[in-house]
């Protein structure tokens, strides 16, 4: 489509387009005419957009935050659960999973080989060596945020510790790769480095998404990759980044009896850190954590 410099510009900003996104128009159509993979412009997120993923994402940073000062051994995965949704109502959002595909409770609790999608259980306690991550995702005023963070129960073996430790240098890797017109590859490249060499292994099936004015959305968000390769990281982007790292093979199991709890094959550990971020002209921006 043929955009008028004196028209408003196409992302709603209300701005006049040769003052908004003309310039990062003939950018992207330079990108692509040297073949590179470009974002659609339904996944840049003008001022306003970005204004309103920043309180969604506030509120969602604060129900991990109180997720953090309360979890401990001997509670129950639903009493997370409980918190989430007491914390999340009480700043007036909606917890993003509830009811999502039939997803039957407001947050993952993933409990040492359970990759994701654990279903919290009022009968499921948390025991001295756990290693446990919680998926926290919000709406607010219709804008979604994202976030998981791994805590560690009791006394915790050096193993797990070490998996736990070394996930999140691999996430921080990914976030130190991103370069703004740069590459998603480049933070897929940047995860499976160093996860495998710590000897650990990235999983496959399951990786970041864009999130902001829907849960998911483009792009997919791989933690195995190579460098210089994949969609343009243009600034406005907004999506998680989340490897799960496993402590033996990459290949997981999803339950057959509640479609959503999954499991590392082999029945090794996993663990898994996730945050948002935006990609602005200088870099990038962590919106949740």
């Amino acid at each position: 489509m043929i955009y008028s410099k004196n028209g408003m510009c196409w992302c709603g900003s209300k701005k006049k387009y040769k003052h908004c996104h003309y310039d990062f128009d003939q950018k992207l159509l330079e990108l692509k005419l040297k073949g590179e993979e470009t974002p659609p412009k339904s996944i840049i997120r003008n001022a306003m957009d970005i204004k309103a993923i920043k309180e969604s994402a506030k509120i969602n940073t604060a129900v991990l935050d109180a997720v953090a000062e309360r979890i401990h051994e001997g509670m129950s995965t639903q009493e997370i659960d409980d918190i989430v949704v007491s914390v999340t109502h009480a700043h007036r959002a909606k917890c993003a999973p509830y009811r999502y595909e039939g997803y039957p409770k407001s947050v993952c609790t993933s409990i040492n080989e359970v990759v994701c999608h654990g279903i919290p259980d009022p009968n499921r306690i948390l025991k001295s060596g756990d290693i446990v991550n919680v998926d926290v995702s919000t709406i607010y005023k219709g804008y979604f945020s994202d976030a998981s963070r791994m805590f560690m129960i009791g006394e915790v073996s050096q193993n797990a510790q070490n998996l736990v430790e070394v996930t999140k240098q691999a996430l921080q890797a990914g976030l130190d790769a991103i370069v703004p017109w740069g590459h998603l590859g480049d933070i897929s490249h940047a995860v499976q480095t160093v996860a495998e060499s710590h000897g650990y292994n990235v999983v496959r099936v399951f990786g970041g998404h864009g999130v902001g004015k829907q849960f998911h959305e483009e792009p997919f968000v791989s933690h195995v990759g190579q460098a210089g390769t994949g969609m343009i990281l243009a600034p406005g982007m907004t999506f998680t980044i989340e490897p799960m790292i496993n402590e033996g093979t990459f290949e997981v199991v999803i339950d057959q009896d509640d479609k959503w709890t999954t499991t590392t094959k082999d029945g090794k550990l996993s663990a898994q850190w996730e945050v948002m971020v935006l990609i602005t002209e200088k870099g990038y921006e962590i919106l949740t954590q």
